[in-house]
């Protein structure tokens, strides 16, 4: 991006609750961001949900709350199409001050995976399904938007309906221009199952840069949505009684000769898949704090509301954790169904690909491919049925220790150990408005 002309860009960086921490600067110190002119105290990225130090964190007082050295990540700058003024978004990722990579920032825990798939000569490539509401957020509880062609509030579910689409028209039709601003590879809109709810899909690419783009997207749509008058929230469940946000993923891996790993030829894929499979299963109860990280986030992982609650896979089939799509051989992946619209999608992708990635190095092998209603089979190892449950599976689990890296794993629990005790002492009321804009 061309920042000339430019007044003042923004430095962020990913925080553990996928936050942007970061600072306004004025145009000028752009040329001088590769040099490491750029810095943060290192605990920034270990903040809580309300942004403030996590207690007994060692990176605060026991350090001296030293600074770390921000630099700016191949992402480059986007626009920010949502702010009044022109301005640009640098992405940036955090080190230590003798330049190796501070592991508690989630881009670097994601660069970490990938570089175990690199080491074999293979590309992960990832798509995303992203899911949000649209809501009027000025009472004291979430309502659902006003339609701005009937001047009414929305009142019912409309799955699929082009009509909810074109009601708000000036609000896609911006988020698709600034989409296309940023480089974000926005394809298919519809209108979800809940109320006011919709996806897009953004489009398959390189993995990391799927990351980069799912959380830009978060703060577009956000920041658009305010600019139209009305708020847009990816919680996992922003209403007790309608479907909740999710974000799944779509993942396949490429050889050095680009050709996907996961391809026999067949419907069934290949044993890498299977061993892929497996790798996730084996490690999804542990992962809930990644796929379900606030305590809102357990709303939605229910029996019969649309997201999965035990360890299974099947063909085919969206009641199950995983999915294999059909379709073309060429095309075959693993669809992860598990997450929800909250998530980190740093943290969330290095979880799913670590996972596979461990699967495939101990040939572990699936169990048979579940078949009908998921929700009535017995005896499948569940997910955490409670974000305190999570937290405690999450720390000790030997799996999530080899997928992740200790500091990450470290902070991540503090982060939300301090988090649990803070929705304690909140009233139940305001819970919401903590969620709302954070996720």
């Amino acid at each position: 991006m061309d920042l000339s002309g430019l007044k003042t860009i923004r430095i962020a960086a990913c925080d553990m609750n996928g936050q942007m921490r970061g600072k306004r600067l004025p145009a000028g110190m752009a040329a001088k961001l590769d040099s490491g002119a750029a810095r943060m105290p290192i605990s920034t990225l270990n903040v809580d949900l309300w942004g403030c130090d996590v207690e007994d964190n060692p990176l605060v007082f026991e350090t001296g709350d030293a600074d770390g050295v921000m630099l700016p990540t191949e992402r480059g700058a986007v626009p920010m199409p949502w702010l009044k003024s022109a301005s640009a978004l640098v992405p940036m990722a955090m080190y230590w001050e003798d330049g190796s990579a501070f592991l508690g920032d989630p881009r670097h825990v994601l660069t970490d995976v990938l570089s175990r798939y690199a080491e074999r000569g293979w590309t992960v490539v990832a798509a995303t399904e992203m899911e949000f509401s649209l809501l009027d957020d000025s009472g004291l509880r979430p309502a659902p938007p006003i339609d701005p062609l009937t001047g009414r509030e929305l009142d019912q579910q409309s799955v699929l309906s082009v009509a909810e689409l074109d009601a708000f028209d000036d609000f896609f039709t911006d988020l698709y221009d600034g989409a296309e601003m940023m480089g974000i590879p926005a394809q298919s809109a519809i209108s979800e199952a809940g109320l006011g709810q919709f996806e897009i899909n953004l489009n398959h690419q390189e993995a990391m840069r799927a990351a980069d783009d799912a959380w830009l997207f978060k703060a577009l749509v956000r920041g658009l949505a305010r600019k139209h008058g009305f708020a847009a929230t990816f919680m996992a469940k922003p209403y007790p009684q309608e479907a909740g946000n999710g974000m799944h993923v779509h993942f396949s891996v490429e050889d050095k000769d680009g050709s996907n790993v996961f391809d026999n030829g067949g419907e069934t894929g290949s044993d890498l898949l299977m061993h892929a499979v497996a790798g996730c299963l084996a490690a999804m109860p542990a992962s809930s704090l990644i796929f379900a990280p606030h305590g809102n986030s357990y709303d939605r992982l229910v029996p019969g509301a649309h997201a999965p609650v035990s360890a299974a896979w099947a063909y085919e089939n969206r009641t199950a954790a995983i999915r294999i799509p059909g379709g073309s051989p060429k095309a075959r992946r693993i669809e992860h169904r598990v997450a929800g619209g909250d998530i980190n999608p740093y943290l969330m992708l290095a979880t799913v690909l670590g996972s596979a990635l461990a699967g495939i190095e101990d040939q572990m092998q699936p169990p048979a491919p579940s078949e009908g209603n998921i929700y009535e089979i017995k005896g499948l190892p569940q997910l955490a049925a409670d974000w305190e449950t999570a937290i405690d599976w999450f720390e000790s689990d030997p799996l999530i220790a080899r997928v992740l890296p200790e500091l990450a794993i470290r902070n991540l629990v503090m982060t939300k150990r301090q988090e649990l005790k803070g929705f304690a002492e909140r009233p139940r009321e305001s819970h919401w408005l903590s969620w709302l804009e954070a996720v």
